[in-house]
C-alpha cells in the first residue's frame, strides 16, 4: 500500500519549532522585564501631581543651655571663675540709682542655672554704682567679686561660710534718710573688695590702698542707701547666709543691669 505523504499541522509544527530552540540554546528567558504593578487607585494621580516635595524628617534642637545667671552678659561671665557654681546678682535699673533686686542662682550639674533664694529687695550706695570705686564716693564698685567670709553682731545662723561673732560688729549713729542704722551688722557677707581674702570682714588692710575703699558688704538694711554696701532684710540675710557654701565658690555680680547684661 501506497505511503501517503501526510502534512503536519500548524500546532505540531509549532511545538517541534520550540523544541528544536529549546535545545539548540535560542530561547532566552528574560529576567529585566518589570513586574507588573496594580493600577493607581482613582484620585491617586492628582494627589501626587499637588503634593510637594517630601519634609526632611524633624529633629528635636535640644534647648540651649545658659552659660550664666539671667540678666549676666556675655563679658560679665567671662569674670566668673569656671569652678564657681553660686552666683548672688543685684542689679539697679540705672547707675545713679540706689535700690536694687538680689536673687541667689545655682548651677546644677546639668549646667543649668536655677533661681535658689530670691528674688528681694535691696539697697546700694546713695549715689548708686561705679566701675572706679574711691572712698567717700557714695558709690557701689559694679564688677564680680568672691564672697568668702562672714560674722556679725550676732551668732552664726548656720552658714558653711567662716563666721565671725563679734561686738565690734556695731553701726552707730544715722543714715541719710535719718534712719537709725543700729542693728545694720548683726549679719554681713564681706564682698572681697580692696581687702584680704579668708580673714574677718573686721580686718582693716587695703591692698589697693585706704584711697580706693574697703569694707563693702552685704549686711542688714537699714530702711536707706548705704555708703558702699549692699544691703538685705534681716530675713534675707539670713537664708543667703545659710544657702552660700565654700564648696561652690560662690561670687557676687553686682551693678547696673545694662552693665552687668553685656
Amino acid at each position: 500500500m501506497p505511503v501517503r505523504n501526510v502534512r503536519p499541522g500548524p500546532r505540531v509544527l509549532a511545538a517541534a519549532l520550540c523544541a528544536t530552540l529549546a535545545l539548540i540554546g535560542y530561547v532566552k528567558v528574560s529576567h529585566d522585564e518589570p513586574a507588573p504593578t496594580a493600577a493607581p487607585a482613582p484620585g491617586a494621580r492628582a494627589a501626587a501631581k499637588n503634593a510637594g516635595p517630601l519634609a526632611p524628617p524633624s529633629v528635636s534642637a535640644a534647648p540651649a543651655v545658659p552659660s550664666a545667671p539671667p540678666g549676666v552678659g556675655p563679658a560679665t561671665r567671662m569674670r566668673i571663675p569656671d569652678g564657681t557654681s553660686q552666683v548672688f546678682v543685684v542689679t539697679g535699673r540705672t547707675k545713679d540709682t540706689n535700690v536694687a533686686t538680689a536673687t541667689l542662682y545655682e548651677r546644677d550639674p546639668a549646667g543649668r542655672w536655677l533661681r535658689t533664694a530670691g528674688p528681694w529687695s535691696a539697697h546700694n550706695a546713695l549715689r548708686g554704682w561705679t566701675d572706679d570705686h574711691w572712698a567717700g564716693d557714695l558709690r557701689t564698685p559694679t564688677g564680680v567679686f568672691r564672697l568668702g567670709d562672714a560674722g556679725g553682731r550676732l551668732a552664726d545662723p548656720g552658714t558653711k561660710l567662716p563666721y565671725d561673732q563679734d561686738e565690734e560688729f556695731v553701726s552707730p549713729g544715722v543714715g541719710f534718710l535719718g534712719e537709725p542704722l543700729e542693728g545694720s551688722f548683726d549679719y554681713v557677707v564681706a564682698i572681697d573688695y580692696n581687702r584680704v581674702p579668708g580673714t574677718t570682714p573686721l580686718n582693716k588692710e587695703r591692698p589697693l590702698g585706704l584711697e580706693r575703699g574697703g569694707g563693702v558688704w552685704i549686711h542688714v538694711d537699714h530702711a536707706g542707701p548705704t555708703q558702699a554696701c549692699v544691703s538685705l532684710t534681716p530675713e534675707a540675710m539670713r537664708q543667703l547666709l545659710r544657702a552660700l557654701d565654700p564648696a561652690k565658690e560662690p561670687v557676687i555680680v553686682m551693678g547696673p543691669a545694662a552693665q552687668i547684661g553685656r
